[in-house]
């Protein structure tokens, strides 16, 4: 299974890529982490956002491959613990599809986007800055493989 994470946004700071890019490597090639950046709409003093939200994402749906299995990351969404996430991570598994999940620019992700999700996982009541946000996802994905294979990451 590749999991696919579909992010607006690009040219983040050094921290956010050494840390996403620290997480990805720990992942076995038979569960792959792939980070697709989507460029964020040009937001001014009078930005058409709502224009801005379609078109970006128009940009995240093109990305992700016809069947896979779509995840918003939105405050609607259900909240985990780790042993859930790790539970919900067997399921994908099972489910035989890869996995995308979807990350909004600073406005969120578009209706469409959230229409099209199958699943909506919420990380945080808090409003996250999405730059951090790849690199909590990257982190809890990594510790949820790792309770599933019995790797010694994850303590309780």
């Amino acid at each position: 299974m590749k999991i696919q994470l579909v992010a607006v946004g690009t040219r983040m700071p050094d921290w956010v890529e050494t840390g996403f890019k620290e997480y990805q490597r720990r992942f076995p090639r038979d569960m792959a982490l792939e980070l697709i950046e989507i460029p964020a709409g040009k937001r001014g003093k009078n930005a058409d956002i709502a224009r801005i939200l379609q078109k970006e994402g128009e940009l995240m749906l093109a990305a992700i491959p016809k069947g896979n299995h779509i995840v918003s990351l939105d405050l609607p969404g259900k909240n985990l613990t780790t042993p859930q996430l790790a539970e919900q991570m067997n399921k994908w598994l099972l489910d035989g599809r890869d996995v995308s999940l979807l990350i909004g620019g600073p406005e969120g992700l578009s209706p469409e986007c959230k229409q099209a999700a199958a699943q909506s996982w919420c990380l945080s009541a808090l409003t996250l800055p999405h730059p951090l946000v790849r690199v909590i996802v990257a982190e809890s994905l990594y510790r949820g493989w790792s309770i599933n294979n019995n790797h010694p990451y994850h303590r309780e």
